[in-house]
């Protein structure tokens, strides 16, 4: 840690010393992905361009206006006072107001040059990807445009979960180490807030998707910069409002199956604020019995600039979220267009609650043009309730925490540069869970089950705890070299406060308190990437991430003892990839081939009764792992694009995935009146061998626009013992429409 600290010294002491005659600056989309080639003009006199990480440097001699404009994005004028000050400029794209608008002729590339200098497999999904459906659930736009991820959804609008590379919730069996769809594995943002609680666990059930307006997903253990992500990590961020434009507007929406949406807008904004306001609600009956979805949502979104050198954002997110389960279908009922449901999960009125608030402020201070500092302090108080066949669960997790990030860069000679992130990310978690049987309601037993006397009343609190540093080397002819190191640590308090008579003896031997921790959790990253005449590059990476257990895991009541074995679960990835513009830019393509192993993977043991008829409970164990070996392949292409024509835009697009996936060692049993599954060798349940995704956008000068897709899943198991397979997918999707402006 002295180090960093002499790091900085030196950083911020060299910046201070460095001559006064440039202006230096960096140009920015909303993501705050850098531009590349963007035009910085002088008014009156000459100008430049942005560099492949969006910076750029001008002489300065005093007062001075500077005009940065880009294709497809607002042309921005800033007034330069002094020269020593770092310029620090985002661009809003020309389409951005118009939230719901799917293509239009001003967002005309469908290249991001910014993309060429990253050495790791990052997918971004825009308005014009998430639009492309109804733009209200996200696992759409997801599924069709980013190769190797594949997202689904528990009902109409939650139980979220992602596929990242072969990675999903849980291992083999009916329920795995999983907790009904409760994502393990991944970390995911909204809006630089952690999604992911302190235990590990994502829950997504309250984000309304129809608000996001982009998704970047990295594809791959990234326990450098994010911890415990052992598959990956999921960022959004909504619709940011506009700086320059006040505006009221409405936006309404209906489908079958009683579907309806009605969302407010409301932005007010001046040169140096913005705020945008959404409010809505959101129906939709469903199209099988018992699946009716509610939401009804507030989000706020702020962005300040308090002077040249400082800037705040702020959001704060409401909802209230209800949505109905009607239970597995058996195969029988799948294959003769049965969707009644399980008779049990109705009979329970299953369905999931819940009533969250997140909140978040993030303050960024520029100290020079070579040293900035972004920290972001987090809140997010939820409030769930959730009933199935197997009961009813109470649970108030409260999560709060901070994410502080030092972003320094040397230059170290003629085009030799030396930049580097330092950070710490901590967050900590108090929840309540109290679990109820279901019973029938003797007043109206035809009616639905009502709850029953306690079974479980368990309260966590869980801490995790992440430092970070990462550095890029940029050497002459576009040639860099990435190294990075992260230490990820948990620790998790339980206590059970279910009162049992039986067990308060003096001999007593089951635990009413447990904690445990999980430190020193390393992840190095390393990447060397080249970039070919500023059009194409290539890299190699090395990335490793975690994930802990949680507290389910840990704790086995039944048994009268503390899981004390149990080790995180670890994940290492090996990639080469290319990405790059070929036939004078029209064609955008990324490929990668990767390699990612998966060790410690946690599976269930089956304890048997006396008699060894019966099982008597389960409880987690670490049982081998996978391997997983994949390619995919990504291509957009401009086909046509005027500005005079009828017809303004024609880009199709193509991606592939390609995985062979197959099991390592691990083995399963939670029935212990059978032998253990050793499942070595099989390929992973849920994964299709290929996976094909080809469509097209078109726009016309009239408001006329389309887009097609088709989409294909090749056959797949899914269960691991290979022994139940679901047939190979088609799906043709298709939509028309007509926009236009008026005044």
């Amino acid at each position: 840690m002295k180090k960093v600290y002499l790091f900085l010294f030196i950083t911020i002491l060299s910046c201070s010393l460095q001559a006064q005659s440039l202006l230096r600056g960096k140009v920015t989309d909303a993501s705050n992905s850098p531009l590349v080639g963007a035009n910085i003009q002088v008014t009156g006199k000459g100008g430049t361009i942005t560099d492949k990480d969006g910076e750029f440097s001008l002489e300065c001699s005093g007062a001075m206006e500077i005009i940065i404009s880009y294709v497809g994005y607002q042309t921005v004028t800033r007034s330069i006072t002094d020269c020593s000050s770092a310029v620090s400029v985002s661009l809003v794209a020309t389409n951005q107001t118009l939230g719901e608008v799917e293509i239009t002729a001003t967002a005309t590339s469908a290249i991001d040059h910014s993309m060429l200098s990253q050495p790791v497999s990052i997918s971004k999904l825009g308005q014009v990807e998430i639009k492309r459906g109804t733009g209200l659930f996200l696992d759409d736009a997801i599924n069709a445009n980013i190769p190797g991820v594949f997202m689904q959804r528990r009902t109409v609008s939650a139980g979220q979960q992602f596929n990242i590379r072969g990675y999903g919730g849980g291992g083999p069996g009916n329920r795995g180490v999983n907790n009904n769809f409760d994502q393990l594995g991944i970390k995911a943002y909204l809006n630089g807030i952690p999604i992911t609680d302190a235990e590990g666990i994502t829950l997504m059930d309250d984000i309304d998707f129809g608000s996001i307006g982009n998704v970047e997903v990295v594809k791959g253990p990234s326990g450098t910069l994010y911890g415990l992500a052992i598959a990956g990590v999921v960022n959004l961020q909504t619709m940011k409002p506009q700086k320059g434009k006040t505006s009221v507007g409405q936006d309404v929406m209906f489908g079958s199956y009683g579907l309806n949406r009605f969302t407010t807008h409301v932005q007010v904004s001046t040169e140096r604020s913005s705020i945008l306001i959404n409010y809505g609600k959101q129906n939709f009956d469903g199209f099988m019995p018992h699946t009716k979805s509610r939401k009804d949502f507030v989000n706020v979104m702020g962005e300040f600039q308090l002077n040249d050198k400082q800037s705040l954002t702020t959001y704060l997110g409401y909802s209230d979220s209800y949505d109905e389960r009607n239970g597995e279908l058996t195969a029988d009922q799948y294959s003769t267009f049965d969707y009644s449901g399980n008779p049990a999960y109705i009979k329970n009125n299953a369905h999931t609650n819940v009533i969250s608030m997140r909140a978040g402020i993030s303050h960024n201070y520029q100290f020079s043009k070579n040293f900035s500092n972004t920290t972001s302090v987090f809140g997010t108080g939820l409030n769930s309730n959730v009933s199935s066949a197997g009961g009813w669960t109470d649970k108030a997790p409260f999560n709060a925490g901070f994410r502080s990030v030092f972003d320094t860069r040397f230059d170290l000679g003629s085009s030799v540069k030396l930049s580097g992130i330092t950070g710490i990310e901590a967050q900590r978690q108090y929840a309540q869970v109290i679990g109820y049987p279901m019973v029938v309601n003797n007043a109206d037993p035809n009616g639905d089950n009502i709850i029953g006397a306690i079974r479980s009343n368990q309260s966590t609190v869980a801490g995790t705890y992440l430092l970070f540093t990462q550095w890029t080397l940029s050497l002459p002819n576009d040639l860099s070299f990435t190294a990075g190191l992260g230490s990820s640590s948990m620790n998790i308090v339980l206590i059970d406060k279910l009162y049992v008579p039986a067990n308060n003896t003096p001999t007593n031997t089951v635990p009413t308190r447990y904690a445990t921790d999980y430190n020193n959790l390393v992840s190095p990253n390393l990447a060397i990437n080249k970039i070919f005449s500023r059009q194409v590059s290539a890299h190699v990476s090395f990335s490793q991430g975690y994930r802990a257990p949680v507290a389910s895991n840990i704790y086995v009541p039944l048994g009268g003892f503390v899981n004390t074995n149990l080790v995180p679960e670890m994940g290492q990835q090996f990639e080469i990839g290319s990405k790059g513009t070929l036939l004078n830019d029209k064609l955008y393509y990324e490929a990668a081939y990767f390699r990612t192993t998966y060790s410690n993977k946690m599976t269930l043991l089956g304890v048997p009764n006396a008699a060894g008829t019966a099982t008597l409970y389960s409880y987690v164990v670490n049982a081998g792992g996978q391997n997983n070996n994949g390619f995919e392949l990504l291509l957009k292409y401009t086909a046509i694009q005027s500005e005079t024509g009828f017809i303004k835009m024609v880009r199709p697009f193509a991606n592939m995935t390609y995985s062979d996936f197959r099991y390592d060692g691990l083995t399963f049993n939670n029935n212990a009146t059978v032998p253990v599954s050793d499942f070595s060798g099989n390929a992973v349940a849920g994964v299709p061998k290929y996976v094909v995704n080809v469509g097209s956008d078109f726009v016309s000068s009239s408001g006329l626009y389309a887009n097609a897709m088709y989409m294909f899943r090749d056959v797949m198991p899914f269960t691991p013992d290979g022994l139940n397979v679901a047939t190979s997918t088609n799906l043709l999707n298709a939509k028309i429409g007509f926009r236009k402006t008026f005044g």
